[in-house]
């Protein structure tokens, strides 16, 4: 429903209408232990209502789209809608529904959309199969996710880390070799078979898979677990308002770095993908089976953390006459 000069920005706002949202909900989680009159996390869990309960009533007063209008037989109501979400006459919103038109009668004109996705360019799609490949490796990152679900607490974070992470490097070399291939660094080509968009497809979701599994959910459940209690809440704020800054920065510079990098890029971001594997197996101990309040003893014996570990004669977790570890990092 944008106009096509403001689509992007306002699909932006979308994005940015989640990063507000977690970080709201990250300070309502931070500051409801602190109330007095009421159990802290009733009003934490019960404050998700509140959201839900706006777009539920909201969704009521949402119109359709010209496009559902149109292809549900209506375009009387089509033309309408277009002229009142637009402000206009009905004069000067005759081109664009033309073109809305247009475009409606000939995806009513496909008699085999699944079948057609793979015959054409983009990489062997057609421009409208774009959502479609989307559902295709979304439906991918949500089954992976329970691959993770299920392994973390029986192979470790380490394992998943470091497998996910070699998944997704010969992934991305991969996708850069075949994009290399077929595409150079002109991008002149006039047809590409079925077999190369399947198996650029195939890529993309052996990709997707391994981040599912490894580095998309234990991005989040490690920092919970290192943090110390004191810091967690607000560690963790911090953790995913970068997570969701860098997604952000990521998601405007991929188009442009694209164009001036060609499939280079895809190496470009291999090799962040080696040092973050690297980092994983020399750096991060594994905290399987560990309870999160000892959590600290697992960096106090390894060998680069240890040097940043203060021992504290206060302990309230290990025992009569223990010691309590910290960390002095940040």
């Amino acid at each position: 429903m944008a106009p096509h000069k403001y689509r992007g920005s306002l699909n932006i706002v979308f994005q940015l209408s989640i990063t507000v949202g977690i970080f709201a909900a990250n300070l309502v989680n931070y500051f409801t232990p602190r109330l007095t009159v009421v159990d802290g996390w009733r009003v934490s869990l019960g404050g998700a209502c509140v959201p839900a309960l706006i777009i539920m009533v909201s969704s009521f007063f949402l119109p359709n789209t010209p496009n559902s209008m149109l292809e549900q037989g209506k375009p009387k109501e089509a033309r309408e809608m277009l002229r009142r979400i637009r402000g206009v006459s009905d004069q000067e919103v005759e081109a664009e529904f033309r073109g809305i038109d247009e475009a409606s009668a000939a995806a009513r004109a496909v008699e085999h959309p699944w079948r057609n996705i793979l015959l054409r360019r983009s990489i062997g799609f057609k421009s409208d199969a774009a959502l479609l490949s989307a559902v295709i490796t979304g439906t991918v990152n949500v089954l992976a996710t329970f691959v993770s679900i299920y392994g973390v607490d029986r192979w470790g974070r380490r394992f998943l880390f470091l497998e996910g992470g070699v998944q997704m490097i010969g992934s991305q070399v991969a996708i850069a070799a075949l994009i290399g291939w077929k595409f150079g660094v002109t991008g002149d080509v006039t047809v590409l078979p079925a077999w190369y968009a399947w198996l650029v497809v195939g890529l993309i979701c052996f990709y997707v898979a391994g981040y599912a599994w490894s580095w998309g959910p234990l991005g989040f459940v490690v920092p919970s677990e290192i943090f110390p209690l004191e810091i967690r809440s607000a560690g963790q704020s911090i953790n995913v308002s970068m997570n969701m800054f860098f997604t952000f920065l990521i998601a405007q510079l991929f188009l442009t770095m694209l164009c001036h990098m060609k499939f280079g890029l895809f190496l470009f971001f291999a090799c962040f993908l080696v040092g973050m594997s690297v980092f994983i197996y020399f750096f991060l101990p594994e905290t399987k089976g560990v309870p999160i309040e000892s959590v600290a003893r697992v960096f106090r014996d390894h060998w680069y953390w240890r040097r940043f570990m203060v021992a504290d004669d206060d302990d309230h977790k290990g025992g009569p006459g223990g010691k309590k570890f910290h960390s002095t990092a940040v």
